[in-house]
């Protein structure tokens, strides 16, 4: 099943070997947004795995990504050259897709402009957040990483890299599949970068222990030195009873900005049935997440915690089911709350 007719084969085969359990999210998609949502991700996922890469010095990612930023933008006719940084992936499909990069650029020119201004303003936001976690955590040396500055930062960083998806995905959903009122309009934009504001702080607080051996702690040092903690305490998973009380708060907050994704789902119209599907799916499998970090260790890098694709596979199924009557998927979504 191709994306669009606007997305040809090679990047849908991108797409799906790059984007996992959000490929799932692309093909519920409705068609009038499918292709933009697609190659926003992918362009994102490019400048993810440029920012992320474990080996390349910091300079040379931070040039990367400004070369990229500018191409993407329309600032430069110059491809960055990325081979370097695609040989030293472990990722056999983020390797494909830095030296393939020129097909995701290459298919913005065959959006309209409207949809192309947006692409690029959302993509140049992402990019920015990408761009201040390398300058943040760059020279983070082996065993001693460096924590944000306050809750601003962290607030900061996950509008940046995922609440402004959330305004593209409203952006487009309101251009190309329905229309509403001023007061329902500005009330989806609120709920829609808490949407991704939510997603993104979930993966943080799941992937500490990763972070972490990257020199990088999103937990910022003030509220870590309330509870008695210093970044470096988070590398020891006997120190998890005593981080678990600020852990615990961070997860309450994960999910209010979940219960933002809710309401933003009840906006939607009943008869967008593939949007409202596509949006459910994610809020499910972050409820679910949040149950399992409730309890869990995180602090064990050995016991990553995940949602299994069985349980993926369950709650696509009863997404489905719920999605075609009235207050049934609220009724679904209310139920999976982690509290």
């Amino acid at each position: 099943m191709k994306l669009s007719k606007l997305i040809n084969a090679e990047i849908d085969s991108l797409l799906e070997q790059t984007s996992r359990s959000f490929y799932i999210t692309l093909r519920v998609l409705p068609e009038g947004i499918r292709a933009q949502i697609g190659l926003l991700y992918l362009l994102a996922r490019a400048a993810d795995t440029i920012a992320d890469s474990e080996e390349g010095s910091i300079d040379e990612r931070l040039r990367a990504l400004d070369e990229y930023d500018r191409r993407v933008k329309g600032d430069s006719e110059t491809l960055p050259n990325l081979s370097n940084l695609a040989g030293l992936q472990s990722n056999p499909a983020e390797a494909k897709l830095l030296n393939q990069i020129s097909l995701p650029i290459s298919a913005l020119d065959q959006f309209a402009e409207a949809d192309k201004v947006r692409l690029r303003e959302c993509l140049g936001i992402i990019i920015g957040g990408q761009t201040l976690d390398l300058q943040r955590f760059g020279g983070a040396a082996e065993g001693k990483p460096v924590p944000l500055a306050d809750e601003n930062e962290l607030d900061d960083y996950t509008y940046r890299v995922a609440g402004s998806v959330g305004e593209f995905w409203t952006h487009m959903s309101l251009e190309h599949l329905f229309e509403t009122d001023a007061e329902t309009r500005e009330k989806l934009f609120e709920t829609g970068v808490r949407f991704g504001k939510a997603l993104q702080l979930i993966n943080i607080l799941r992937d500490i222990p990763e972070d972490l051996a990257l020199g990088r702690c999103y937990i910022p040092e003030p509220v870590l030195a309330e509870h008695g903690l210093k970044p470096g305490d988070l590398l020891d998973s006997r120190n998890m009873e005593k981080f678990r009380p600020l852990f615990g708060s961070y997860i309450d907050k994960a999910e209010s900005h979940l219960d933002a994704a809710v309401e933003y789902i009840g906006l939607l119209p009943h008869r967008q049935f593939r949007l409202r599907g596509a949006c459910m799916l994610p809020v499910l499998i972050g409820q679910r997440t949040l149950i399992l970090l409730r309890s869990a260790n995180v602090l064990d890098g050995e016991n990553r915690v995940k949602v299994l694709r069985p349980e993926i596979k369950q709650l696509k199924n009863q997404t489905i089911r719920a999605i075609l009557f009235r207050g049934k998927s609220q009724r679904l979504l209310n139920k999976n709350r982690s509290s």
